[in-house]
């Protein structure tokens, strides 16, 4: 994993991206089985609860029950009746049973025996008189008025609340008093049972059969009176804890003190009593730590594991995207805010930048650069070597059955912008035709004259169709267009047609010698080279066309042409039946056509050097030998001075354009008409004889003039742009610090050679 990853904030994007789409779901997944561990927990927690509580209901309701019973036998226990109770030598067997009675339960804190409208009042301590039973046990809220009523009054047995008892004047304590008229179930009791029940028993008793539950345990009466309150935690208020009588049975989830608890309720079907819990709903939660923990550590394990996938994937992804930066990079100078924005992250952008470049660079270059291939193709032919990529992106196709060439020249024209535009628009509708009625089309090529242009057409046509009635019918409707369109009644040379496109070469000689020796002067003729035959014949037994193709196929430096030529020639003569002298003799118009040929191209040298040893060998095979060594050198030199003339017409073009750079017209239109050569010509020869295309040239000539008068004057930046012939200030100034690494007025403080321009600041580039 290369470090400079983790520089780019993409980079962390992607990370950041992957860890999300894995965290979203693992988030909602641990969530999800938390929450089914912890309500799984809870439901398991509060059902044993509920049992529980249900066993804590069926022991006390036992307990109850229990001392009911102990109250029946203490009503038909005849050692307790009045009279015995009474007797004072019974007295002491009636006290020995009451403590009998009291030891049968364990709750019994204490047990009386009343007997209705008695000052009496009996215990297994032995018999005492009311007030001073009310002395003893003196109750806060159960006073004594209060305390010989019940006594007297009570009709059905009957708990009261848990109250605080001071006993013997000193001792404090929670006590409950139990009730039980005797004799039971009688509409008129003769006496009262008391039991006195210390609050702990029963809360000692809740606690032991539910074990570690830390909460609140209430038990109210029939009437919701709280009886018994087992704190552990924060406690209820009473109307709180009053409002738990009454809910059915069961589980439930009650707001109490503003915070949700989960209440567990059982009724008993002896007494009415509710017995109820009530838990926090939080705690539930520390219930479940081990739960908690585990998923926590799974959780830290899951999004390790997956930061670990989230680096790979992240990485798979970013390296084809880096691979693009660094290929963008070397691929086109870097933009100091650009290069910026890809170290902050931004190499998307700085891809799209890149790709937008070389698209406006591909869409400027692209017409030049087809033009130049399909001029290489009318100059060696082989079209069958054109990959099909190269095809697709120059949108060409040659799968046709038959191709030629015609040449179309319209006379020179003038320097004007009416002209230029004319001239483009005409380029423009003859760069791609479609002929659909005639299932043909057609794709035109500059040529370096400026007045002229080559129009490759293809077409498919029946075996039994005659050839030239397809062709004229082409030809006419391109002279058609052209002055339906444009008004111009354009010359015309058409080559031969063939059926292999690799002979292009071939037909647009063929074409230019039509065009050249076009029968009669002037616009508007259509001149076919097949039928150049017809005119007055100079040559005997070999045709006068090959001789004009010759010739064309020389002053052009199509020295493949040439060569088949010449083969083609010899081999008809030397397959007639002429005499060896008349075939020599023949021969020697095809030596005449290449020296005059070679005089017309001021080419004098080679008459001297090859003419005299040909006029002395002895066969057609040494004479071909000879006459494809004199072509050969007559295109060599031909491609030599083309190439010199170039070179000059390059540096007077270069000159032209070191004068005229700050002409805001001036362009390669401008360039074109100036010195009669074709647009493209000028754009594919320039970028080969100075390395850089034209716009780049005149380009870097503006912002080193920029750059001086920066460094030298005070002129402010807008009037230095336009002075240099650049209208688009603020496209000036992006181009300017994307070649220099400093805005303008940033360049003139760095370098400028007095303080004053040094200090000059210019608004535009703020």
């Amino acid at each position: 994993m290369k470090w400079n990853y983790f520089q780019s904030k993409l980079f962390l994007k992607y990370i950041w991206s992957y860890l999300f789409i894995l965290l979203i779901p693992l988030v909602f997944m641990t969530l999800f089985i938390y929450q089914s561990a912890v309500t799984n927990l809870r439901s398991e927690i509060e059902q044993s609860r509920l049992d529980q509580l249900t066993q804590t209901k069926v022991i006390i309701d036992g307990r109850m029950k229990e001392l009911s019973e102990i109250a029946s036998r203490v009503a038909y226990d005849v050692r307790l009746t009045p009279y015995r109770i009474h007797d004072p030598y019974y007295s002491s067997e009636a006290i020995q049973a009451l403590d009998q009675y009291k030891a049968t339960s364990s709750i019994i804190g204490e047990m009386f025996l009343y007997l209705h409208k008695d000052e009496k009042i009996y215990s297994a301590q032995g018999m005492s008189s009311l007030d001073v039973i009310t002395d003893t046990y003196r109750f806060q809220s159960w006073n004594k008025e209060a305390f010989f009523h019940d006594l007297n009054n009570v009709k059905f047995p009957s708990m009261r609340p848990a109250d605080t008892v001071i006993r013997n004047s000193y001792l404090q304590d929670s006590m409950l008093a139990y009730l039980v008229p005797i004799t039971p179930f009688s509409p008129n009791p003769h006496g009262t049972v008391l039991y006195l029940i210390q609050e702990s028993e029963l809360t000692s008793l809740i606690d032991t059969i539910l074990g570690n539950y830390q909460g609140l345990t209430y038990i109210l009466d029939n009437e919701g009176q709280i009886l018994v309150d087992n704190r552990q935690g924060e406690a209820l208020t009473n109307a709180e804890a009053k409002s738990l009588f009454g809910l059915s049975p069961g589980i439930h989830d009650k707001i109490l003190h503003g915070k949700p608890h989960s209440i567990v309720s059982v009724t008993s079907e002896n007494n009415g009593w509710t017995y109820v819990t009530a838990m926090p709903s939080s705690q539930f939660f520390s219930s479940v730590v081990h739960v908690r923990s585990f998923i926590v550590m799974l959780f830290i394990i899951v999004v390790l594991v997956g930061a670990a996938i989230a680096l790979v994937l992240a990485r798979m992804q970013y390296q084809p995207i880096s691979t693009l930066l660094e290929f963008a990079n070397s691929k086109s100078k870097p933009d100091p805010a650009t290069d910026k924005a890809a170290a902050g992250g931004n190499e998307l952008d700085r891809i799209r930048t890149a790709l937008q470049q070389y698209s406006s660079r591909v869409d400027l270059q692209e017409p030049y650069a087809r033009n130049h291939f399909l001029s290489m193709l009318l100059k060696y032919g082989n079209a069958q070597s054109l990959t099909p990529a190269l095809q697709e992106a120059f949108d060409l196709q040659f799968n046709r059955t038959h191709h030629f060439v015609i040449v179309i020249g319209w006379g020179e024209m003038e320097d004007t912008q009416n002209e230029r535009q004319e001239r483009q628009e005409m380029i423009e509708l003859l760069a791609q035709i479609e002929f659909p009625e005639l299932e043909a089309h057609a794709y035109g090529v500059e040529l370096a004259q400026l007045d002229q242009l080559a129009l490759i057409i293809s077409f498919n046509m029946n075996q039994t169709e005659q050839t030239h009635a397809p062709i004229r019918q082409l030809v006419e409707a391109v002279r058609s267009n052209l002055l339906e369109t444009f008004d111009v009644t354009p010359a015309i040379g058409v080559g031969t047609c063939y059926a292999n496109p690799d002979q292009l070469n071939q037909s647009f000689i063929e074409a230019c010698s039509a065009f050249e020796l076009r029968a009669s002067g002037g616009h508007g003729t259509v001149t076919y080279f097949e039928k150049l035959h017809d005119t007055t014949d100079h040559t005997f037994w070999i045709p006068n066309n090959s001789l004009i193709k010759l010739a064309q196929s020389l002053k052009l430096g199509s020295y493949d042409v040439a060569a088949q030529m010449i083969s083609q020639s010899l081999r008809s003569l030397q397959s007639s039946e002429h005499s060896a002298l008349l075939k020599r003799c023949i021969c020697f118009d095809i030596l005449n056509t290449m020296l005059k040929t070679a005089a017309e191209l001021d080419i004098h040298n080679l008459i001297q050097e090859i003419a005299p040893n040909m006029i002395y060998t002895h066969s057609l095979d040494e004479m071909e030998s000879g006459f494809l060594n004199l072509a050969s050198r007559i295109c060599s030199q031909v491609e030599r001075n083309n190439q010199k003339e170039e070179q000059s017409q390059i540096d007077r073009i270069v000159s032209y354009i070191d004068e005229h750079y700050t002409d805001q017209s001036l362009s390669l239109e401008s360039i074109a008409f100036e010195f009669a050569i074709s647009p493209s010509h000028v754009s594919r020869s320039f970028k080969e004889k100075t390395g850089i295309n034209f716009i780049q040239y005149i380009w870097q000539k503006r912002l080193e003039e920029v750059m001086r008068l920066l460094k030298t004057t005070n002129a402010p930046l807008k009037d230095i742009i336009i002075r240099v012939g650049y209208l688009d200030t603020p496209n000036f100034i992006r181009k300017f610090k994307k070649e220099t690494g400093h805005t303008p007025g940033q360049y003139r403080k760095l370098y400028g050679e007095n303080e004053q321009a040094g200090a000059a600041s210019d608004p535009e580039d703020e």
